[in-house]
């Protein structure tokens, strides 16, 4: 965060999702204003690239962990059979090593200390795991799930599916909603520094876009509401002005559309 406070000159920086200190890959940040947008943003569907080693689970689930239990390793069958009882809607217990909260203690917090919490299975989603290579002891897939999903649990769960035991070895985010790292900055770039943005336009590109008129777009530099809500099925709408700058965001309020967030120089 730092590195990006200084390639860009602004203090002012959120994210859309951190990532694992071990991992590598997307990490979509937002620049002064454009913070405002966080909310919203369609950060789904996530896409990991994912390695998982069987034989061994971790306290942490990962690689970084110390070896809690050892196993054998799992047959194919056995993997690709555990695989189909990981896709879907199912309910994952969160890492003992994470940032949940039980009774406003981290559970990392806890775990660090010798006394993991008790923590409460989560309903996450996962799309696909698409195989790029198994091997006895070790998966290659890329894993396309919600937000929300801790793909260290799924690795931890995936060997104890297969009677087996495994964490993850290696995991690389590459895609977050419309945001796709092979269009990132990279880091070395940024440490040169400054570096191009994108157009905030791209943070909401998933809303129905609301073109504004001159004399609009000075009703919503006010603040006032404007006109023009065809589709009673639309809630949230991108106000876009006449030259395509995003201006802000607007809810439908009875037949117009109502400022939520206006974007400074709009």
């Amino acid at each position: 965060m730092n590195v990006a406070r200084r390639a860009t000159g602004n203090r002012r920086i959120g994210h859309a999702g951190t990532l694992d200190p071990f991992a590598t890959g997307l990490l979509v940040l937002l620049v002064g204003h454009v913070t405002r947008l966080l909310p919203y943003m369609d950060g789904e569907p996530k896409v990991y690239e994912a390695a998982v080693a069987f034989g061994t689970e971790t306290d942490t689930d990962d690689a970084t962990g110390a070896v809690v239990r050892r196993a054998d390793l799992p047959a194919p069958d056995r993997v690709r059979g555990a695989l189909a009882a990981l896709t879907g809607t199912i309910d994952q217990v969160p890492p003992s090593y994470s940032a949940k909260q039980v009774a406003g203690q981290r559970a990392y917090k806890a775990a660090r200390k010798g006394a993991p919490l008790a923590l409460e299975p989560v309903r996450v989603t996962v799309h696909e795991w698409a195989i790029r290579e198994l091997r006895p002891e070790r998966l290659d897939a890329t894993i396309t799930c919600g937000g929300g999903t801790y793909i260290r649990a799924l690795a931890r769960d995936l060997g104890r599916l297969c009677d087996s035991a495994a964490h993850l070895a290696a995991l690389r985010r590459v895609r977050s909603g419309p945001f796709d790292v092979r269009n990132s900055v990279s880091l070395e770039s940024l440490k040169i520094g400054p570096v191009a943005l994108m157009s905030p336009v791209a943070a909401v590109q998933q809303l129905p876009s609301v073109v504004l008129t001159d004399e609009d777009l000075d009703h919503v530099r006010h603040g006032r509401s404007v006109s023009g809500v065809a589709d009673a099925t639309l809630r949230t709408g991108a106000l876009i002005a006449p030259d395509g700058r995003l201006v802000g965001i607007a809810e439908r309020v009875g037949g117009a559309w109502q400022p939520r967030v206006v974007l400074p120089h709009a």
